[in-house]
């Protein structure tokens, strides 16, 4: 490690207690350092973390993650926690091959009590810890930190609901609010206030209150107490909602005054049910150039820590990029076309669309279901709709998908965005699911370019169609093609690339030109393959696929996705129905969660990069010719 002053000294968060004020507030500086330090490197979620600093510490000081539990929502927040449970040394290998997750991950550290990859899981997730404590009699701790936008998801709210309705003590819920709008409202009235509502001299008196008007008045009486009290309070602090929900809400209190924070925990730490802490922070706090722009900083690739300039990349331009240019040059021309984002903007290559067309583009926040629907309703309106998810992200609205559009045979158009491996991000970021999940769905067209320009190409044709269609394409930079117009595609048909004998590979997006490179290798070797652009998944192409099965003995399918119930499925469901018996060779992801990691690296271990399929082909066919020569 570098030298720190402090942070080399201490071993974990049981060391805490050990420092004086001026060594924590060192403490936290040589935290931002580190954590600046091993982002710069290995890219991560820099904005976050660096506004969680003094709130972690806080904590840490306050309750002990061996017996209280601590559930961070979103987790990639969590970078000192990390620090400060027992992965001092391990943080350089953070996001690396083999190294810690950049989330919150169970079987990664006892002190990760909840995966947290998803936003706004934390409150139901620790409600559930709360009851199971209540049921077998342990008094220990029970604390939500959800922030960075996860309050706007619908499950935030169904959480604090039941958790307001069974009235639990030892339930806390922290507010991580990082947007500077808030900002304002942190000041002395507001520390004042906290400090007096959370003492034990206030909140005695205010039970016992309670009770004897409970006794006199009964529960009639008690909700006309709670009205007058919310009432005051109201007056001070914007938490009346979560009053109506059962909460005592506390705050907003400055998450970067460590001491009056750590002093409000403890305070908490007395009260009786279910509280609601208010917590402002400042996303990158402590690094100018996070400070200055936290959407950009949110989550970075590697970069210069000292000038803030991040590393070169690709000159081709992005997947993400070459969709939201294309849609705004269809938007141009068509004003039926309206786009929706569950906040992801920046991301989905959208920023430029919601400045052309802003009142064509609604970012409705954490909200994947929401975001469905909602374009199923505009469809309903004449538009046509484009949801654009990222591939993870649609899982969660997989019920709209099905129940409110599908089923509803709606023309919305999700353009999937991340579909595949997506690398660091890990197991609850890669996109292997959509293939497999949708492809269940009916009325549903699923598509996935081979390049930036078939990108362009299908989503043209997507919105043009009438039908649902999911038009899901990788993360990264594209091929490098030539980008010009626009044309329609005849959807389930697919594009033989590369004419051949014996073996046919049927290849989906990505894989398509790793399939013709595949091809190179196998001519070395005597083999001469078909080459096809399977870019209909559903419908596929049944016409070119029985001409193939009647012309070639194998059968390869390639794709960027699961093989259980993914396009290579598809395939062998045709083969069996249709009485065909062609040899198959499926590559896509196993039936296993995959690690995070650099792309490249993952798709080695998993086979599927040109040298290891060239080799799985060969000797497939090999043990084959062997078997018949034996036979």
């Amino acid at each position: 490690m570098s030298d720190f002053k402090v942070l080399d000294k201490i071993n974990n968060y049981k060391d805490l207690k050990k420092l004086s004020k001026d060594e924590i507030k060192l403490l936290c500086q040589d935290i931002r350092d580190y954590i600046i330090e091993v982002t710069s490197v290995n890219g991560g979620h820099i904005g976050p973390s660096l506004g969680t600093v003094e709130l972690t510490v806080a904590l840490l000081m306050t309750f002990d993650p061996e017996k209280d539990k601590i559930v961070w929502d979103v987790g990639h927040q969590t970078y000192t926690y990390k620090i400060l449970t027992d992965r001092k040394e391990q943080f350089r290998t953070l996001r690396q091959y083999k190294g810690i997750s950049g989330f919150s991950k169970i079987k990664e550290s006892k002190y990760d009590h909840f995966g947290t990859g998803h936003s706004s899981t934390s409150i139901s997730a620790t409600l559930g810890m709360r009851v199971g404590k209540d049921l077998k009699g342990d008094d220990a701790y029970t604390v939500a930190v959800i922030g960075d936008g996860a309050m706007t998801a619908g499950q935030a709210f169904e959480g604090l609901n039941n958790a307001g309705w069974l009235d639990p003590s030892r339930f806390i819920v922290i507010l991580n609010d990082n947007q500077m709008s808030i900002s304002p409202n942190v000041g002395a009235i507001y520390t004042y206030f906290n400090k007096i509502i959370t003492k034990k001299t206030f909140q005695k008196p205010r039970q016992k209150l309670k009770e004897a008007i409970n006794k006199i008045f009964g529960k009639q009486g008690v909700r006309i107490f709670r009205k007058i009290e919310e009432y005051t309070k109201g007056l001070f602090a914007p938490g009346l909602i979560f009053e109506e929900l059962g909460f005592t809400y506390v705050g907003p209190v400055d998450g970067h005054n460590i001491f009056d924070l750590q002093e409000t925990l403890e305070n908490l730490k007395n009260m009786r049910g279910p509280i609601l802490l208010h917590v402002v922070t400042q996303k990158g706090k402590g690094y100018k150039f996070a400070e200055e722009n936290p959407v950009t900083f949110h989550g970075v690739s590697p970069f210069d820590k000292i000038s803030g300039v991040f590393n070169k990349t690709s000159s081709v331009p992005t997947y993400s990029k070459v969709f939201g240019e294309a849609l705004v040059e269809l938007a141009e021309k068509d004003e039926r076309i309206v786009a929706i984002t569950p906040a992801m903007k920046e991301g989905s290559g959208l920023v430029e669309f919601s400045k052309r067309f802003p009142n064509r583009f609604f970012d409705v926040g954490i909200a994947e279901q929401h975001a469905a629907t909602f374009a199923g309703g505009l469809a309903l309106e004449g538009f046509k709709p484009v949801a654009a998810y990222y591939s993870t992200f649609l899982q969660r609205a997989y019920d709209q998908v099905i129940h409110d559009i599908a089923l509803q045979e709606l023309p919305v158009l999700f353009a999937i965005d991340r579909g595949g491996l997506v690398g660091d991000d890990g197991p609850t970021h890669h996109g292997v699911f959509d293939i497999a999940f949708l492809r269940a769905v009916p009325n549903i067209v699923i598509a996935s370019p081979k390049d930036e320009q078939e990108l362009r190409d299908l989503l043209y044709t997507g919105l043009n169609s009438g039908k649902t269609f999911a038009l899901r394409y990788p993360r990264g930079s594209g091929v490098g093609v030539k980008l010009e117009g626009f044309k329609e595609i005849k959807i389930g048909s697919w594009e033989e690339l590369s004419s051949g004998r014996d073996i046919a590979i049927l290849a989906v997006g990505k894989y398509v030109y790793r399939a013709l490179e595949v091809k190179k290798q196998l001519k070395l070797r005597g083999f001469n393959p078909t080459i096809i652009n399977a870019r209909f998944v559903k419908p596929m192409d049944e016409v070119m696929l029985k001409n193939l099965l009647k012309t070639h003995e194998y059968i390869v399918t390639m794709e960027d996705g699961v093989l259980n119930g993914g396009f290579g499925s598809a395939v062998a469901e045709f083969i069996l129905d249709n009485g065909f018996s062609n040899k198959l060779i499926r590559f896509g992801i196993p039936d296993r969660f995959i690690e995070h990691g650099k792309v490249e690296i993952l798709e080695k271990d998993l086979g599927l990069d040109v040298q290891s399929m060239t080799e799985k082909i060969t000797e497939t066919i090999a043990k084959k010719q062997v078997a018949l020569n034996t036979a």
